[in-house]
């Protein structure tokens, strides 16, 4: 059985076990956190869709909040002198897959 989510802008195809990295969600380690917005859910006959899973939900542990590797940013321009460099680390949140209510 799995389930397609979306969150942070993006879709997720995840199953009860499964670990995945997510935009930030601001809950604490440890913290239980439910997906309302599911896409879509296979039960193993059928892929349910639209109103069949307007009620079905995620739950979700959040197992770790951390900043991704660094991604260095270089601006440049020839002939001026100009030159900038700069560094950016998205932060994530690490959530493992509890269950999938359809």
């Amino acid at each position: 059985m799995y389930a397609i989510i979306a969150t942070g802008g993006k879709q997720y195809k995840v199953a009860e076990g499964d670990i995945i990295r997510v935009e930030k969600l601001g809950a604490e380690d440890g913290a239980e956190v439910t997906f309302d917005d599911v896409i879509a859910v296979n039960n193993d006959k059928d892929l349910l869709v639209g109103d069949a899973v307007k009620s079905a939900s995620v739950k979700a542990t959040v197992v770790k909040t951390a900043k991704a590797k660094k991604v260095v940013v270089y601006k440049y321009k020839r002939k001026t002198g100009y030159h900038k460099k700069n560094g950016h680390r998205q932060p994530y949140t690490e959530v493992k897959i509890e269950a999938i209510n359809a």
